[in-house]
């Protein structure tokens, strides 16, 4: 009798990007509306910024799975209420519409509530959950997003944002409270459910295939079956069954051992429920317009791109791969016009989760689609994947609806390490990720990007430490809790690193908001600029931007020896967790739902808490 391989687990921590949000949001949620006159509260809707909770438990995974972000010590979370709040009158006040909960992952939840009104965007929306009855933990408070287009993309007025750090297929209660000082407030409970990951049926039917009979047997197989793929070289194939959501098809190789081999491309184009486990693949593996499919476990050694779907399909799991692509890392390579080639991976649409995979040597690692091809493009997880050569972007998030989580990922070698350009509205979400060796820019919001969130990354880079080089203005980004570092620049590929500036930001307009964020040149350096305002001296950025509570770093703030990234040959992945006393130490601030389980006065600045082991990137 054949072992059949169950599925890894799955833990994660993420954050998002934004847009109207296709049709077809609709979860099936259910909803409560509050009245009004509940149990008293604290009548304190909360601001958005820094509170208590936490989704994680600093073991490298995205979250601990008990699904408690709670305010880290033990007191019931006080019951919201709207006593003292009117109506809204004017157009400074809210009026609430339409909410949703559109497509759960396996431990993340989008929240999107539409309202018409507040003009001066001074409404808020705290977030409460449970699972099983059980105690409200507090959340991560909604962004808000006034209405607006870009690139040819609208989205309407509303509050945005996802709950972390959820269980895998558990029911959730989720309680929101929109509160307008001008007028407007409800309390709405809505309902969902986490998704779980694909896994074979319990004591499936296996069917043993060699490469004489694959297709003969692919043919007859039915949902719930395992086809089990004994050694040897197979060709290119196209897959043409279905499974079901509680009995998928599984194809079943070797784990990536290289007995198994695909000497071309998988196809499962519109295929739905089906497993892809264990195979060597000497090509691609594509899915336009596919549902429910799981890509786990496989070694790609790719031509072109690695794992693909290039129109709209759903709830698409990729993780445990090894992903290796044609371009080399040499400065002619770098940029959209180097001479590489290849998607590591890429996706559009709603649902997907992308975990725990090592993609090596491609123009892009990990990517989402851009301009017309970008379709529903939200409630999306990139998480603690392992990344190294990627001669454009390491992470291009491009054209995020909302809700893109790009969390934890660990990035060595590349052009530009994470892409938006643009997010529509946000929140697009980059949260504890690890980027060493970036030559040009961390973080690409280009073309005029909206509403990203920037919390609680490591760079060093070569070069300018925090630059984004565009005119086209960026707006409503929220940067805290990270560690920038550069130093001296240099000109690689016809493209300049910068001088070693802190910060280079020309383009920020003055909604971006920065502040608890370590900075520091290798230069010995501490100047920069934030649009039309420059500085010279840590005191002048405190005093005269939104960085009140900067702090000042060199490369000594790490516990390991991390040199000055010199690009060219590659360089190895370095560790970038804290050394204790550093200036990084308790700087950082608290952000409800991500940073409560912080140890001393408060979170330590960057991707690492000190004393947390290394996450496991890549496959587990």
């Amino acid at each position: 009798m054949r072992l059949i391989r169950a599925l890894p687990g799955l833990c994660l921590l993420c954050f998002a990007c934004t847009d109207d949000g296709p049709k077809g949001e609709d979860d099936g949620s259910s909803e409560t509306v509050g009245d009004g006159d509940g149990d008293p509260g604290d009548g304190d809707p909360g601001d958005g910024d820094p509170g208590d909770g936490d989704p994680g438990d600093g073991d490298g995974d995205p979250g601990d799975g008990d699904g408690d972000s709670g305010d880290g010590d033990g007191d019931p979370l006080p019951d919201p209420s709207c006593e003292g709040i009117g109506d809204a009158v004017d157009e400074l006040g809210t009026v609430p519409g339409d909410a949703s909960l559109p497509f759960p992952t396996l431990q993340h939840i989008s929240v999107i509530w539409e309202i018409e009104g507040d003009s001066n965007e001074n409404g808020t929306v705290t977030v409460r959950y449970r699972s099983d009855g059980g105690p409200w933990r507090e959340g991560t408070p909604l962004r808000r997003v006034p209405a607006g287009s870009l690139e040819g993309f609208a989205w309407p007025n509303r509050h945005a944002g996802t709950v972390f750090g959820l269980s895998p297929g558990t029911n959730y209660e989720v309680e929101l409270f929109l509160s307008d000082p001008d007028g407007g407030c409800e309390i709405r409970t809505l309902e969902a459910t986490t998704r779980t990951r694909p896994t074979a049926i319990a004591n499936p039917r296996v069917l043993d295939a060699t490469p004489a009979s694959f297709s003969q047997v692919a043919n007859s197989s039915e949902p719930g079956d395992v086809i089990a793929l004994g050694p040897g070289n197979y060709s290119t194939f196209t897959f043409q069954k279905d499974g079901t959501e509680d009995a998928p098809i599984v194809i079943l190789g070797d784990g990536g051992a290289g007995g198994v081999v695909i000497d071309g491309d998988v196809r499962l184009d519109g295929r739905s429920h089906v497993i892809v486990d264990g195979l060597t693949v000497n090509g691609q593996i594509k899915f336009n317009a596919a549902t429910g499919l799981a890509i786990v476990n496989n070694t790609v050694n790719a031509n072109a791109d690695g794992i693909a779907m290039l129109t709209r399909g759903e709830n698409i799991y990729v993780a445990d791969n090894l992903v290796t692509g044609p371009t080399s890392w040499t400065e002619a390579a770098l940029g959209v016009n180097g001479d590489n080639l290849g998607e590591g991976i890429v996706l559009t649409g709603p649902g997907h989760v992308i975990e725990h995979n090592r993609v090596v040597g491609f123009r892009d690692a990990i990517s989402l689609l851009e301009d017309g091809g970008a379709n529903d493009q939200f409630s999306i997880d990139i998480l603690y994947n392992d990344i190294e050569i990627a001669a454009d972007d390491g992470v291009e998030a491009d054209f995020c609806f909302h809700n893109c989580r790009i969390i934890g990922n660990r990035l060595t070698n590349t052009f530009i390490a994470l892409s938006s350009q643009p997010g529509l509205g946000g929140p697009t979400y980059f949260i504890r990720n690890s980027l060493y060796s970036v030559i040009l820019t961390a973080f690409k919001l280009q073309r005029g990007s909206i509403g990203d969130v920037v919390w609680h990354n490591t760079v060093v880079k070569n070069g300018d430490a925090l630059g984004i080089y565009t005119t086209d203005v960026f707006a409503r980004q929220q940067f805290r809790n990270n560690l920038f570092i550069g130093g001296p620049g240099g000109e690689y590929g016809g493209w300049s690193s910068g001088s070693g500036r802190v910060i280079d930001l020309d383009a920020a307009d003055p909604s971006c908001d920065l502040d608890y964020d370590g900075f520091g040149s290798t230069t010995g350096n501490f100047v920069g600029n934030i649009g039309a305002v420059s500085f010279t001296s840590l005191a002048e950025l405190q005093a005269m931007t939104t960085e009140v509570h900067a702090v000042e770093v060199g490369l000594d703030v790490f516990a390991a020896a991390v040199g000055y990234p010199q690009p060219f040959p590659a360089l190895e992945a370095a560790d970038l967790r804290l050394a204790p006393g550093g200036a990084a130490i308790d700087a950082g601030v608290v952000i409800p739902g991500i940073n409560a389980d912080h140890d001393g006065a408060a979170p330590d600045l960057g991707a690492h808490e000190l004393g947390d082991p290394l996450p496991s990137y890549g496959p587990r």
